[in-house]
């Protein structure tokens, strides 16, 4: 009997080469995709360095959005948020796209077809809130859902522990 990876729970698949966030339902039918924003800096792993720092206190090398299959929940961040965390030790999530520091332009780089002008975030996955509250929240907001962050920098590996392949530029 094949394994379902999706233990028929709802996911997202967040491409980082191309900045999108595709969201499932636990079917497999997708429900939306959108442009995202991303970590700072490219990166597969959260640098060591990063680990258990406050948010605030990251260093630019080490806002990565690291690649993975994470066990997501719904929740609330420290603001009462909502939010779907991917890797809550590390205080990453999937969120609506927030009032920040003019300077950094967030709502023009969301916008942007350049999937460069998307990293901007500390390592958060984040979109247009009508997205995230039409989509994120009603499918993987409900419950347990997974998350998996494509590679941008390491080869894939094919299921089944094949041979590596290298992800389309």
């Amino acid at each position: 009997m094949a394994h379902d990876a999706r233990d028929g729970r709802p996911f997202a698949i967040v491409d980082k080469r191309q900045a999108l966030l595709s969201v499932y339902a636990a079917d497999g039918r997708l429900i939306g995709r959108t442009a995202a924003l991303l970590g700072l800096t490219p990166g597969d792993t959260e640098p060591a360095s990063a680990r258990g720092k406050a948010p605030s206190a990251l260093q630019s090398h080490e806002r990565v959005t690291p690649a993975g299959r994470f066990e997501a929940v719904p929740g609330r961040n420290l603001s009462g948020e909502r939010v779907v965390w991917f890797n809550y030790d590390n205080n990453l999530a999937i969120h609506r796209l927030r009032p920040v520091s003019a300077a950094q332009r967030r709502e023009e780089r969301l916008a942007s077809a350049n999937a460069q002008d998307h990293r901007i975030t500390l390592g958060c996955v984040v979109v247009d809130p009508a997205f995230f509250d039409e989509v994120v929240l009603p499918v993987l907001g409900q419950g347990p859902s997974l998350v998996y962050i494509l590679p941008e920098v390491e080869p894939m590996v094919a299921a089944g522990g094949g041979k590596p392949h290298a992800a389309a530029p």
